[in-house]
This record gives C-alpha cells, sequence and structure tokens, in this order.
C-alpha cells in the first residue's frame, strides 16, 4: 500500500489527551513510527502523553529546520518514498496552519503522495466559534507588528479592512507581549468595534470575553500574562 502523510494535532497546553484529541486520531498517531516535526522536544512529550506503545528512543522523529529548504523537506519525506507512514507535528494545535509544515503538505501533493488530516484542537477555529464575531467572512493575520508606529499602523488598517469587508480579523502574539497588543488594540480601534479575547483554549484557565471596545476601556483589563491568546476583531 502507498504510504500517507497524516497531520496530527497536539495539545493546546499541558491537558490530558482524551480532552483535546479523539481516539481515532490518537490511534493512529500510535501505529507511526516517522515523524517530522516543529519541535522535537514537544513532540516527544506529546507522543508520551498519548501514550505511544513504542519507546521514543525507538521512533524517528526528525525536526524541521527554522527555514526549511528544498533539501531539508525531501529529506524529512524520504521515509514516505521508502513506503513507511508520516506523520507531522506541531508545536501546538494543527499542523500547517500557521505552521512551517504546510511546506510537507505542500511537497507531498506535488509527490502525488495521500495527504490525511486527523481531528484536533485548532485555537483559531476554538476563538472564532466562541467569539459570536462573523464566522462566514474571516481573516488570520498571523503576528502583527511588535514596535510603534508600525503596530498601531496595522491594527488601524486592518479595523477599516473589517468594516469594508465585514470581515472578522484574528491575530496572535508572543504571550509575554499579549498585555501590550491589547493596549494598543484599545488605543486605536474605535469605540464601536467588537474585540474578543480567547485564552487558554482548551485548558481549565480557558477564558473567551468578547466586547466592544469602548466597553473594554471601562472595565478590569484581562489578565494575559504568558497566557497563549488569540485576538479577534470586527468593525
Amino acid at each position: 500500500m502507498a504510504a500517507t502523510l497524516y497531520l496530527i494535532p497536539v495539545a493546546l497546553g499541558d491537558s490530558a489527551w482524551p480532552h483535546y484529541l479523539p481516539q481515532a486520531s490518537r490511534d493512529i498517531a500510535c501505529t507511526l513510527h516517522h515523524f517530522a516535526v516543529e519541535n522535537a522536544k514537544s513532540a516527544r512529550a506529546e507522543l508520551k502523553r498519548i501514550g505511544h506503545p513504542l519507546p521514543l528512543r525507538e521512533l524517528a522523529i526528525e525536526q524541521l529546520p527554522e527555514k526549511p529548504s528544498a533539501a531539508d523537506v525531501e529529506r524529512l519525506l524520504a521515509p514516505l518514498r521508502d513506503g513507511h507512514d508520516l506523520g507531522v507535528m506541531s508545536e501546538a494545535g494543527c499542523p500547517g496552519v500557521a505552521d512551517p509544515g504546510a511546506l510537507l503538505v505542500r511537497r507531498a501533493h506535488e509527490l502525488g503522495i495521500s495527504v490525511r488530516p486527523l481531528v484536533g484542537p485548532s485555537s483559531l477555529l476554538l476563538a472564532l466559534m466562541a467569539s459570536g464575531l462573523d464566522g462566514q467572512r474571516f481573516a488570520f493575520h498571523g503576528y502583527l507588528p511588535a514596535r510603534e508606529p508600525e503596530r498601531s499602523s496595522r491594527i488601524a488598517e486592518l479595523e477599516r479592512e473589517s468594516q469594508k469587508c465585514s470581515q472578522t480579523q484574528l491575530f496572535i502574539e508572543t504571550p509575554y507581549r499579549n498585555a501590550a497588543l491589547f493596549d494598543a488594540l484599545l488605543a486605536n480601534c474605535r469605540p464601536p468595534t467588537l474585540l474578543c479575547v480567547a485564552s487558554d483554549l482548551s485548558l481549565p484557565t480557558e477564558t473567551v470575553v468578547t466586547r466592544s471596545v469602548a466597553d473594554w476601556r471601562q472595565t478590569q483589563r484581562p489578565d494575559l500574562d504568558k497566557r497563549p491568546t488569540v485576538f479577534l476583531l470586527l468593525a
């Protein structure tokens, strides 16, 4: 049988696998011996957490370079050419979404290799589902600029685009800069704009709150320190 490239979702935080990964996805992951991963240490911890039956030292776990070259992609996909199924794992959430694993998936399609995504958590979709904002038209923009005035300019641009297209804008930030981004959003967005802050999704400490910018300005700032957070706005 031809080999398959499996896209394996992983936990968004330190939680037990039954809370985020369906049994069928776990069962498939536990049959694989070859993995291409964003972070080898995180992948090993995840495979241990889901109870992979083999000792970790017997698994072939290859880490993607920070900037994979074409040669890197070919090397990582080599097990598929030898007839072995291969699992792709990101550091958190779903591989291929805001993740370098997309390069492997694209090349697999070019080679005619079967690609199978498995069911698991996506922080972006979980946040959008829980936000109450427009789920018909939305866009993910990754990280906004970390410095001013570029950050404020980008926020204003996204707000204008949201209003023009009735589009929910999603973006993220390095957890230790969450508070600075939140303050920049309140400073630059118009009062009626809706802002959702979704933190620690799928964890016991999960919080998802949507308010207008005007209301956010009148309430206590949320605790965002070192908490993985998705920000969403709709003008």
